[in-house]
């Protein structure tokens, strides 16, 4: 594999800013960087025909959820909905930092997008993202027509920690029993948190995620050494993944996380669920919320949410009221 030269020119612009690891810097300024650096990388934000800031009840209280419909859309349509879940290490990021993302898979798949500013760690350890994201998913499914949204298409995306929410979720309405999900779009997700894999290793320095920031951010979310072997904390470790939502799998080629999202397409495809994977081999981890400078970010969206547009498109639609 060869990286990217935009990517290579992003670490390089990172590695002449020289900032403090995330680990020295403490929780807050760890996030008010994180959300400075997103800013910078990413495109402006094209315009969508509607964004509302909503609230969602949780396990802990309300949960902000910020809602998108895509451009064109109709004020009575009931459009399908995707449920995202942001990345950051379940530590950093929020509504704001994939505000640009979320509002590309609106207009490329043309649907909804409930973003989910779900309880971050070490405030919240683990399980409480977990219950966060299956509440919110469970309440966008009772409030959907309330909201202008179909009920009967609802998929779930995150990336990175998102990704891993998003596993989460699939499995457990699975097991549950429903509400069936039309899809899960998996971007470079965390699915095993023992972190010893070969791309650990091969990348732990110089391509963005560093192992020092992987580890403090598994340090804040778990509670303990157990949490490790929990499958809603590494879903790769669940037994069995048979009749979950069919996965578009997005990996990077110089990504700490690679492995563990290609091991975890390879358990999707085994158990015969329908999975699309696609290694954006020259890229490094976060490239999507990267789209100011890296044209790969918009590359892969537009494949997720073409993908994610024929899975709604396959799903018998309720009739609009």
């Amino acid at each position: 594999m060869t990286l990217d030269p935009q990517a290579a020119a992003v670490l390089e612009r990172a590695a002449r800013a020289n900032l403090p690891p995330y680990s020295q810097l403490g929780v807050p300024a760890a996030r008010e960087l994180y959300r400075e650096t997103r800013g910078a990388l990413a495109p402006a934000p094209p315009e969508v025909s509607k964004v509302e800031n909503l609230q969602a009840s949780g396990p802990a209280g309300p949960i902000p959820v910020r809602l998108y419909r895509a451009l064109g859309a109709e004020d009575d349509e009931r459009l399908p909905v995707l449920v995202y879940f942001h990345g950051g290490g379940w530590t950093i990021g929020d509504l704001d930092t994939h505000d640009v993302v979320c509002r590309e898979f609106a207009n490329l798949a043309h649907c909804a997008v409930a973003s989910v500013d779900y309880r971050l760690a070490p405030e919240h350890r683990f399980p409480a993202a977990v219950e966060d994201a299956i509440a919110t998913t469970h309440w966008i499914g009772r409030m959907a027509e309330t909201l202008g949204l179909d009920p009967a298409r609802v998929a779930v995306g995150g990336d990175s920690a998102g990704g891993n929410l998003a596993t989460v979720v699939a499995i457990t309405l699975r097991d549950a029993g429903g509400p069936p999900l039309a899809m899960q779009v998996l971007i470079y997700p965390a699915t095993d948190m023992t972190t010893d894999r070969e791309s650990h290793l091969k990348f732990a320095e110089g391509y963005m995620l560093t192992r020092e920031a992987i580890l403090w951010f598994t340090s804040n979310y778990l509670r303990g050494p157990d949490d490790v072997a929990d499958w809603r904390a590494s879903p790769l470790r669940v037994g069995d993944l048979s009749g979950v939502a069919p996965a578009y799998v997005i990996t990077a080629g110089f990504d700490p996380l690679l492995d563990e999202g290609k091991a975890y397409a390879d358990r999707l495809y085994e158990a015969g669920v329908p999975v699309t994977y696609e290694c954006f081999e020259g890229m490094i981890h976060g490239f999507v919320t990267m789209g100011g400078v890296i044209a790969a970010a918009h590359h892969a969206i537009s494949r997720a949410a073409t993908s994610l547009k024929q899975a709604f498109a396959g799903v018998a639609r309720k009739p609009d009221r």
